[in-house]
């Protein structure tokens, strides 16, 4: 079976002195990403690092509660989302005095105004890669 552990002494894994391997959270994201590749199956992704399937199974649960920000997958179609506006009034409200409601399934994420797109974008890829939306 080959492996892909010979790209890894790049990724910054760090190897313990017992020969335990201490993952980088992008390199954790980037397998559990893979996951969700269609076809693909924890098992087969886990052989490819050479990881347990449960290793594996347990980081892709701390993505599903927003612990690993996962990465975007290049053959994932954009998915849309409605975008409900509530309580608008007459007043003006600067950006810093805003508040970003995200809600994913039972999952309520507020955000300041000042939060820079970016990160907001790598909660909602984050939230729904979680949920399958």
């Amino acid at each position: 079976m080959e492996r892909s552990t010979d790209f890894l002494t790049d990724l910054d894994v760090v190897v313990g002195p017992r020969g335990h391997r201490r993952w980088p959270d992008a390199l954790k994201a980037k397998i559990v990403a893979e996951t969700f590749v269609e076809g693909a199956t924890v098992r087969d992704v886990a052989a490819r690092y050479d990881l347990r399937p449960n290793h594996l199974s347990e980081w892709r649960r701390q993505a599903r509660e927003g612990k690993l920000v996962l990465p975007a997958l290049p053959e994932a179609e954009p998915a849309f989302a409605p975008m409900v506006i509530e309580g608008l009034t007459d007043r003006t409200v600067a950006a810093e005095d805003a508040t970003l409601e995200i809600v994913c399934c039972d999952v309520v994420i507020r955000l300041d105004g000042a939060t820079p797109a970016t990160r907001i974008a790598e909660i909602v890829r984050a939230l729904t890669g979680a949920h399958g939306a």
